[in-house]
């Protein structure tokens, strides 16, 4: 599957376009493109399609900076595919053409008929570990969705005769001017349910419970939702689906902290070991390491594991871990400590000159806190 383009780059618009100049973008584009007027295009439809899709994330402020942070990753149809069909293009942009389009409403050649109805979206929180979050997981979660209940049976709507629109003609100082709404009573459907079961509602739809798996990428984040095309709740009337919205939750680890791609942690070590040097090992999100704490460590040094954090989503790259060394004081000494911390204190070179070799004295001070 090639790569999806750019959205502002689809519709020719900056990075820091407003709602009005994406709109226009987007109105050109369409009218442009539109299968009415490519009829058997091929390549037409796909940049109808294209452009409805960068439309439907950049007019909606929420997913643009969704979009602007995490790119296709965190978009609807950029997470478990799908992107949309000309039902969901019509359905949701048609007003955006103001009517007139071709002389009449727009969207003719049979498309001002009934439209599918949508069904709703549905929300899940789904919890991840931080080794989940760094290595991408496959989960299986059960959700309570609408579906369509078996042995529904519909009828048309007198209304509209089926159509799912209502044609009214208006005068208007440049002469007679024709616009369609949605009809009020079928709501566009064109139709209502005639039979149903009796465990259904008035729309012929029914409660189900479904297993649903999901493949999580690596290097998402807290509050990240991600969209799961057609697994949301069923359209009335055999209609176009919802999708499912997978809100994003990070537990917390027991010894790393997250700061984006990167992670970091808190490495305790005595004074005698920052005066003499030690090897130490560290948790990391896949593992343990071992790293290399050098003589004279002064409190507060932070060392960096390149590329051992987390991915970056749609980036290629893995952000690294970084080691902040602390000098652990002990609180209480017994006797014959204090004595030797005396005689420290006293030493030329405890302060004063850390450049003397009393690694000798340093090594017995060691030897006997380990007793």
């Amino acid at each position: 599957m090639s790569e999806k383009r750019d959205y502002y780059e689809i519709l020719g618009v900056s990075k820091n376009a407003s709602e009005a100049e994406i709109k226009k973008a987007y109105r050109k584009l369409a009218l442009q493109y539109h299968p009415d007027k490519n009829p058997d295009d091929s390549s037409a439809e796909a940049k109808f399609k294209e452009a409805a899709e960068a439309y439907e994330v950049l007019s909606n402020q929420e997913k643009r900076q969704k979009y602007d942070r995490f790119g296709h990753s965190g978009m609807s149809g950029g997470f478990g595919g799908g992107g949309m069909d000309m039902n969901d293009i019509f359905s949701q942009f048609g007003d955006i053409f103001g009517g007139g389009f071709g002389g009449g409403s727009f969207g003719g050649g049979g498309r001002s008929g009934s439209r599918q109805s949508r069904g709703t979206n549905l929300r899940v929180k789904m919890k991840l570990t931080l080794e989940e979050i760094a290595e991408g997981v496959t989960k299986k979660i059960k959700v309570n969705k609408l579906v369509n209940a078996p042995g529904v049976t519909y009828k048309t709507c007198q209304t509209c005769g089926g159509s799912g629109r209502l044609t009214k003609m208006t005068q208007t100082f440049l002469g007679a001017m024709q616009t369609q709404a949605a009809c009020h009573t079928c709501h566009g459907a064109g139709k209502s349910v005639d039979h149903k079961p009796s465990d259904a509602d008035a729309n012929g739809l029914k409660r189900q419970e479904e297993v649903i798996e999901i493949d999580i990428p690596g290097g998402v984040e807290e509050g990240m939702q991600l969209s799961v095309s057609g697994k949301g709740n069923a359209g009335p009337f055999n209609g176009i689906p919802g999708d499912l919205i997978v809100v994003i939750e990070e537990l917390p680890h027991a010894q790393l902290r997250r700061d984006g791609e990167n992670l970091h942690y808190d490495a305790y070590i005595n004074f005698v070991d920052a005066v003499l040097g030690e090897s130490i090992e560290i948790p990391t999100v896949n593992g343990k390491a071992k790293i290399k704490v050098e003589p004279g460590t002064q409190s507060g040094k932070m060392l960096r594991l390149k590329g051992k954090g987390l991915p970056v989503l749609q980036r290629g790259y893995t952000g690294d871990l970084f080691v902040h060394i602390n000098v652990w004081t002990p609180k209480k000494v017994t006797k014959e400590e204090k004595e030797l911390l005396d005689q420290l204190k006293s030493s030329e070179n405890f302060i004063p000159n850390p450049d003397s070799d009393e690694k000798g004295f340093f090594q017995r001070v060691k030897d006997m806190f380990q007793h």
